[in-house]
């Protein structure tokens, strides 16, 4: 059973930046493709940004394209979200999820997709 951790989120000025990171334990990451999601007060849970199993191929939500990069350092059996040009509506919980999945360059954007998750990290982005 993997365990995912996530960290990184804090408060931060409006066009600043932060690194999520998701730590993974108890699995190798790489044989999952990975996704961050993130959920904001009476709002429903979005897909933010995943990547593939091998990290060829990689997804982003429209709000968030150009602006962020999701990646993966293997080594540290860990997935990264980096987080420029922060905005008020960005602040949300954000969720590091992993899905076991045959397909080595497939991101899926459906939460119930996903096998495992984490805690999530509070984003707060101030005006």
């Amino acid at each position: 059973q993997v365990q995912l951790v996530e960290s990184g989120g804090g408060l931060v000025q409006a066009g600043g930046s932060l690194r999520l990171s998701c730590a993974a334990s108890g699995g190798t990451l790489s044989s999952y493709a990975t996704a961050w999601f993130r959920q904001a007060p009476g709002k429903e849970r979005e897909f933010v940004a995943g990547i593939s199993k091998t990290g060829a191929n990689t997804d982003y939500q429209d709000s968030v394209k150009g602006r962020w990069t999701i990646s993966r350092d293997n080594a540290k059996n860990t997935v990264y979200l980096q987080m420029n040009s922060l905005k008020p509506e960005d602040t949300a919980v954000y969720y590091c999820a992993a899905q076991r999945t045959f397909y080595i360059n497939i991101v899926d954007s459906a939460w119930n997709s996903y096998d495992y998750s984490g805690q999530g990290t509070q984003v707060t982005v101030s005006s």
